[in-house]
C-alpha cells in the first residue's frame, strides 16, 4: 500500500470533458510500438532482475493489447499468463473515493462534512478542527500513515483514538492508508455490507472485471502470481540480491484489497479514460469525475493529489496514474485524458516499473499521431555518476577513519586499501557501496550553503571533508546514547528500523535508506518523524535497561530492539 507522493478544492478548465481522438482514415499501427515496448520490457526485466510482469495498453474504445513476461511462480518456473491476478495495492484507493463519489450523488456522502457525522464512533487525538472526508481522500488529514500491525480488521480504524493528529487539516499532503481504511469504514456504514461486496457491485460488475477479486484471501492466492522481495528486509535492495517469497497476508480493507488481471485493470483504467462512462452507462457523473481528477493538494515535482488520483501536466497534456505496492507485488496505471490512451503495469517483485509505464505511453502516444516512435531508452548502469568529480576528495571521520572517492569519468570510485569500488547512485547525492563493509545503509553525502559537496555521512559514521567549515564537536542530550539500535517487529510491511546518533542528533533509517531526522515533542521521550515540519509520524522509546531501551513505538506501532546490528 505504499505510495510515496507528496484543502484547497480546485476545479480547473483543464478538466473540461476530454476531446475526443481525432478522427482516422484508418486506425493507428501500433504494433512497432508494441515491438518497441517488448524489447524495452526485456530489457528494464534483465536490469532489475523482475521475476514476472504484466502490461495492458488501452485506448477509450477498448483494449489494445495485454502481454505477460517472466514467471508467476520463479521455483516452479511457471510462466505468468494474462489470466494470473497480482495484487494492485493502493491503485485501490481510487476504487474506494469512487465508491464514496456514487454515495455523493445519491446525496448520502458529502465530501466536506465532518467525518464523524457517517462514522459516529470514530476518534483522533486532536486540538484542530475536524478531518472531512475531503481531508482523507486527498491525505491532507494530519494522520500517521498507518497501522499495519493490526491485522485488516475494523480495529484499523478505531486504532485512530490511540494516535494524535500532526497538524490542522487541509494545510498539508502526508500520505496516509489509515486515512482510506477510515474511507472503506465509512463505505461500509453508509452501505450497511462488507466493503468487497459494495466494490465488486458498484465497479467490478458494471465494468466486467469478472476476474478480478475485490479481497485477498486464501482463495483468492490459488490465482495469484506468487510475490517476491529482496531477501533481505533490512538493507538497501540491490540487484545482486536474492529474492525471496514475500510473507503472505490476506487483506480486505479500503486502501488496497484489490487483485486483478491486467485486462481487467485496463477496463479500469479506459473508464478513467472514458471520464467515468463504462461499457453499461456512466460509472461517475462529468461532476463527480471533476472531484475525483481534482487538483487538490501539491504533491511534489509538479503533480496534485485529488481523490486517490495523481493528476499532472505533461507537454499540455493531463495525465492520471498512481502506484501501488504490496508485499511481493508493485503496480501502477498511467492515463493522458487528452489523447484517451494509457497503460496498465502488474509486477510480482520489485522493478522501477515507473520508467516502463512512461516509455510505454510516449509509444502509444507517438504511434496514435502517426509520429516517429521514440528511441529506445539506453541501458542505465547503476554505475553512471552525474558530475562524479563533485563527489571527489578525501573525507575523515573524527574517530580517525577515512574514506577516499575518485571520479573515473562518469563513476565514482571509493579507494579502500588495494580495492576501487564503484558506487551505485541511489538519487541525488545518495549512493548505495556494493560491498559488505557498507551493506546496512546507504552512503549519503551532505553539501554547504553554495552547493559544494563537504562531508559524508554511512549509517552512524560521520565524515567531513576537506572543505567542510562546519562545528566537528555537537552536544548529546543526556539519555539519548540509550536510543541508537536495531528495532524489529511482526509488522509484514514495515518490519525494521534503525536509530543511529550522527552529529548530535538523532536519525530514523528505514531498510530502503531512508532518513528521518527526530526532534524532540511537546512530551518528554516523545520525537517527531520528519524531515519536513510538521509532521503526524511520531517515535517513543521505553524499556531502558542494559543501557539501552529495548522498544520503540513508532506512530504507535511497538517495536523491539533485536540482537542484530
Amino acid at each position: 500500500m505504499r505510495f510515496d507522493l507528496l484543502a484547497v478544492l480546485t476545479l480547473t478548465a483543464a478538466f473540461a470533458a476530454a476531446p475526443a481522438v481525432p478522427a482516422r482514415s484508418e486506425a493507428p499501427d501500433y504494433q512497432e510500438a508494441f515491438d518497441r515496448l517488448d524489447r524495452f520490457v526485456a530489457q528494464q526485466m534483465r536490469e532489475d532482475h523482475i521475476p514476472g510482469l504484466a502490461l495492458a495498453l488501452t485506448d477509450r474504445q477498448g483494449t489494445l493489447r495485454v502481454q505477460t513476461y517472466g514467471y508467476a511462480d520463479l521455483e516452479a518456473r511457471t510462466p505468468l499468463k494474462p489470466d494470473r491476478l497480482l495484487e494492485i495495492g493502493s491503485i485501490s484507493k481510487s476504487f474506494t473515493a469512487i465508491a464514496l463519489l456514487q454515495e455523493r450523488e445519491k446525496g448520502r456522502f458529502d465530501p466536506q462534512a465532518p467525518i464523524v457525522r457517517y462514522l459516529p464512533w470514530f476518534k483522533v487525538r486532536s486540538r484542530f478542527a475536524p478531518i472531512t472526508g475531503h481531508h482523507l481522500l486527498t491525505h491532507t488529514a494530519g494522520l500517521q500513515e498507518g497501522h499495519d500491525d493490526v491485522p485488516s480488521s475494523l480495529y484499523q480504524v478505531i486504532v485512530a483514538r490511540d494516535v494524535s493528529a500532526g497538524y490542522a487539516p487541509g494545510k498539508h499532503y502526508s500520505y496516509s492508508n489509515l486515512g482510506f481504511q477510515i474511507l472503506g469504514a465509512t463505505l461500509e456504514e453508509l452501505n450497511g455490507r462488507p466493503y468487497p461486496e459494495i466494490i465488486r457491485a458498484r465497479i467490478l460488475e458494471p465494468l466486467d472485471m469478472k476476474d478480478t477479486e475485490p479481497a485477498i484471501t486464501h482463495e483468492t492466492r490459488k490465482r495469484l502470481a506468487v510475490g517476491y522481495e529482496s531477501f533481505y528486509d533490512d538493507r538497501p535492495a540491490d540487484s545482486s540480491h536474492p529474492l525471496a517469497q514475500g510473507t503472505w497476508v490476506e487483506y480486505g480493507a479500503g486502501d488496497g484489497s484489490i487483485a486483478a488481471t491486467p485486462a481487467d485493470l485496463a477496463a479500469y483504467l479506459r473508464m478513467l479514460l472514458n471520464r467515468g462512462a463504462g461499457p453499461h452507462g456512466r460509472i461517475l457523473s462529468e461532476e463527480s469525475f471533476r472531484l475525483l481528477t481534482q487538483r487538490a493538494i501539491p504533491a511534489g515535482d509538479g503533480e496534485f493529489y485529488g481523490y486517490g488520483l495523481v493528476v499532472q501536466e505533461d507537454d499540455g497534456h493531463t495525465l492520471i496514474h498512481h502506484t501501488g505496492g504490496m508485499v511481493g507485488y508493485h503496480a501502477m496505471i498511467l492515463g493522458d485524458l487528452d489523447d484517451g490512451v494509457g497503460i496498465v503495469l502488474l509486477l510480482n517483485g520489485p522493478g522501477r516499473k515507473e520508467r516502463v509505464a512512461e516509455y510505454g505511453l510516449r509509444l502509444m502516444r507517438c504511434a496514435l499521431h502517426g509520429e516517429p516512435l521514440p528511441p529506445l531508452p539506453d541501458p542505465v548502469p547503476p554505475t553512471r555518476v552525474v558530475k562524479a568529480a563533485d563527489y571527489a576528495g578525501v573525507y575523515g571521520s573524527p574517530g580517525g577513519k577515512t574514506l577516499r572517492f575518485e571520479a573515473d569519468g562518469e563513476r565514482l570510485l571509493l579507494r579502500t586499501g588495494d580495492r576501487s569500488i564503484a558506487l551505485e547512485s541511489r538519487g541525488d547525492d545518495w549512493f548505495y557501496v556494493p560491498d559488505p563493509d557498507f551493506a546496512l545503509y546507504l552512503l549519503r553525502f551532505g553539501r554547504d550553503k553554495e552547493g559544494r559537496v563537504v562531508e559524508a555521512a554511512y549509517g552512524p559514521d560521520w565524515y567531513p571533508g576537506e572543505r567542510y567549515r562546519g562545528p566537528r564537536e555537537f552536544a548529546v542530550p543526556a539519555g539519548w546514547r540509550a536510543y541508537p539500535g536495531h528495532y524489529r517487529t511482526t509488522n509484514p510491511w514495515e518490519s525494521n528500523f534503525r536509530i543511529v546518533l550522527r552529529k548530535g542528533s538523532l536519525w530514523m533509517i528505514d531498510p530502503e535508506g531512508e532518513e528521518a531526522l527526530l526532534r524532540p515533542g511537546p512530551e518528554a521521550g516523545l520525537f517527531l518523524a520528519g524531515n519536513e515540519m510538521p509532521t503526524a509520524e511520531t517515535l517513543r522509546f521505553d524499556t531502558v535497561m542494559k543501557g539501552g531501551a529495548q522498544r520503540a513505538f513508532a506512530s504507535g506501532v511497538a517495536y523491539y530492539r533485536t540482537f542484530t546490528p
